[in-house]
């Protein structure tokens, strides 16, 4: 006689408690609530996941990667058009690059412990998937994806302004946009002397400090940033220099 097989309880789709309670972790940690967690499950869910748990009807997080890749482009065009006025097309283009890039993605991925919480297959897991960089780049756009379709464009945007905009702010990605090498070259291409930065005013308490700092030549002002961090503030007065200089040349 054939023995009975016994019925599987849990129901097609749905995760076990123990991992839902992983989960609910994350949401604290976070302090976001998600209204639908089937789109969180979703969006730290792998492909190889999928793949060894194919009778539980299980979708991975590729659809939430495509749409989180366009949200994220789409706050941070809004982000840096609204902070940085002086900012041409073609600066913010290239600094949004640098912030959307892969390395960066990982870099936010981590420092939320994104990597511990992906739905990986067994294979995956093995090799290595859970700290492999494409993955959680993925996952950190997959988050921002199912976010977006959870509660709408304002929560993404507050969850970057704790995650990344903060980095911006403070010179991170100022390497991809060096405006005080590019006015060291200017100034040099001329001999016209040294450049001096100085700090001129210190504004706000301790924990939310803003610089303002001068760039001078020759006593000559040709430029004041403000900024979060004496690097933010330097570069602001670069960028400015840059631009009345550059006004200067087509007069």
């Amino acid at each position: 006689m054939a023995m009975k097989r016994k019925p599987n309880k849990q129901k097609p789709g749905t995760l076990k408690d123990s991992v839902k309670a992983i989960f609910e972790e994350l949401q604290k940690e976070l302090s976001i609530s998600f209204s639908d967690p089937s789109l969180l499950y979703q969006a730290f869910t792998h492909s190889s996941y999928v793949n060894e748990h194919r009778r539980k009807y299980f979708t991975d997080n590729e659809r939430l990667e495509f749409l989180g890749d366009a949200v994220l482009e789409l706050s941070v065009s809004q982000y840096l058009f609204m902070k940085y006025p002086q900012m041409s097309e073609g600066e913010m283009t290239k600094l949004r690059a640098a912030i959307v890039c892969e390395p960066s993605l990982v870099l936010f991925a981590n420092e939320l412990g994104f990597g511990k919480y992906i739905l990986l297959g067994k294979g995956e897991e093995l090799t290595g998937g859970r700290t492999r960089p494409a993955l959680l780049a993925d996952v950190f756009e997959s988050f921002i994806g199912a976010l977006y379709l959870d509660q709408g464009l304002d929560a993404v945007v507050s969850f970057l302004e704790v995650v990344l905009f903060p980095k911006v702010e403070v010179g991170a990605f100022s390497h991809v946009m060096d405006y005080k090498s590019q006015l060291q070259e200017l100034i040099q291409q001329k001999n016209q002397g040294a450049l001096l930065y100085e700090i001129i005013e210190e504004k706000g308490p301790a924990h939310s400090r803003t610089f303002v700092t001068r760039v001078k030549l020759a006593e000559k002002e040709l430029g004041i940033g403000n900024g979060r961090s004496k690097k933010e503030a330097e570069q602001q007065a670069a960028q400015l220099a840059i631009r009345k200089l550059q006004e200067a040349m087509e007069d």
